[in-house]
């Protein structure tokens, strides 16, 4: 390896002097969290000639930098393929979730490539019954709302209609009368004079799916390519593990470790809350067809798919999924609105403090504003599928800046523990400490 690459290989019984020559111990904390830290493997690029108060980095080699233009090239092939690669995105979420069973069944004696064939038929049974059990209804209660819609449309008319009288017979101020109306012409016609309320932050999401369909092609060879990655995951990941410099080892797999929690957590809790949603919606519309108004149990497969469906959108999914409810509760009048409203609201409410609390953890916890944030600018850059992965990315990337903002704080060595601590890197045979978190630390039980 070069001498220019950065630090010297990862050696355990060297990590002390290396860490304090980085910057990376405190004497102002517990001796045992000091000395968890300081005997990781010292970060690379880090100059250990640098002061314990301002630690430099070293200058790229020209192996790195050919590194770095490697990287910066292929992402831009990427970002120019990107229509090509999405397919390779979703098939990479079916090698994680189809990995852990082929592992499994590997782990009991069963050959690698037989397994990953009964994970397939497995999937493939579920996906039919499934299918079997929702497509049918499903189908029958799209055809019947094509058949419905023109009664729908009137029944609709004739409820504006009466709220338009109802309206004209109230005791309003002429000033506040006109403010209403200027309100309501400006978000039908965005008129000038008046608030223009548009939904125009949802058009790169709703085209997206238009590409998405037109790269079903795309989709089709999934399955061997995802066969291919899962018979061969052990052989690939140790050729990669080879490839990587020594100094380099140990901060690779952590970033990579953080990245696969997050993403992780986050398959997870989307198929259960997509399907605990599902469910929900689909129990509270039976029961307002039954004590409210007749036309929720007509739709109410089709409306419970859709809600379950747009979950893959925090936020802005499930407002999403209430308009077509809400809208068809308005052909029967206004309690059945206020009913509508009051279900996806209660559904809602139990996901947001019940589920996600105890589903995602906070591994993919974000701020609402950088959700939004998130999902708009993932919509814009890669369409429908942009803004679905758009919050585990957002996450993920601000969990690997927290590590490596901790890795190079000379002043923060609980911090630091705490972002290893629980990732596993043991399984790499990566020199890490006994004991996730050291005892001593304020993180310890």
């Amino acid at each position: 390896m070069d001498a220019h690459d950065g630090v010297a290989p990862d050696r355990a019984g060297d990590g002390p002097s290396d860490a304090q020559a980085a910057g990376l111990t405190s004497p102002g904390l517990s001796a045992a969290t000091n000395a968890w830290v300081a005997a990781l493997p010292p970060p690379p690029f880090v100059d250990p000639a640098g002061s314990d108060s301002s630690p430099r980095f070293r200058r790229f080699s020209p192996r790195v930098v050919v590194l770095i233009v490697a990287a910066v090239i292929l992402g831009w092939l990427l970002w120019m393929a990107r229509d090509s690669v999405r397919p390779f995105v979703v098939g990479l979420l079916i090698v994680y979730l189809l990995e852990p069973p082929v592992r499994w069944l590997s782990r009991h004696g069963v050959r690698r490539s037989l397994a990953i064939l009964l994970v397939y038929v497995v999937a493939i049974v579920t996906l039919v019954e499934f299918l079997n059990l929702t497509l049918t209804p499903l189908i029958n209660e799209v055809a019947q709302f094509v058949r419905d819609f023109p009664t729908l449309a009137d029944q609709f008319q004739t409820q504006l209609a009466r709220l338009s009288e109802s309206y004209s017979r109230l005791q309003i101020p002429p000033a506040f009368r006109d403010w209403i109306d200027s309100m309501v012409a400006g978000f039908g016609q965005g008129a000038e004079g008046g608030p223009n309320v548009g939904l125009g932050f949802l058009f790169p999401i709703v085209t997206g799916a238009g590409g998405f369909i037109a790269a079903l092609f795309g989709y089709l060879l999934l399955p061997v390519w995802a066969f291919y990655l899962l018979k061969d995951r052990a052989a690939l990941t140790a050729q990669f593990d080879r490839s990587l410099p020594s100094a380099w080892r140990f901060d690779t797999w952590v970033i990579l470790r953080i990245v696969q929690r997050v993403f992780g957590q986050w398959v997870r809790g989307q198929l259960i809350l997509g399907f605990t949603v599902g469910v929900m919606t689909f129990v509270g519309l039976l029961l307002l067809s039954r004590f409210v108004d007749p036309v929720f149990g007509r739709y109410a497969v089709l409306l419970s798919i859709t809600a379950g469906i747009l979950e893959l959108l925090p936020i802005i999914g499930p407002i999403i999924s209430a308009v077509p409810a809400v809208l068809l509760a308005a052909t029967a009048g206004l309690e059945p609105v206020i009913a509508a409203l009051a279900l996806y609201t209660l559904v809602q409410q139990v996901e947001n403090n019940l589920l996600v609390p105890k589903i995602q953890g906070d591994a993919v916890e974000l701020h609402p504003a950088a959700v939004m944030f998130s999902i708009i600018v993932g919509g814009s850059l890669a369409g429908l599928l942009g803004a679905i992965l758009a919050l585990p990315i957002a996450a993920a990337f601000r969990d690997v800046v927290r590590y490596l903002f901790r890795r190079l704080s000379p002043d923060d060595p609980d911090a630091l523990a705490a972002s290893i601590s629980g990732l596993r890197l043991e399984r790499d045979g990566l020199p890490v400490p006994a004991g996730s978190v050291p005892t001593g630390s304020v993180l310890a039980p």
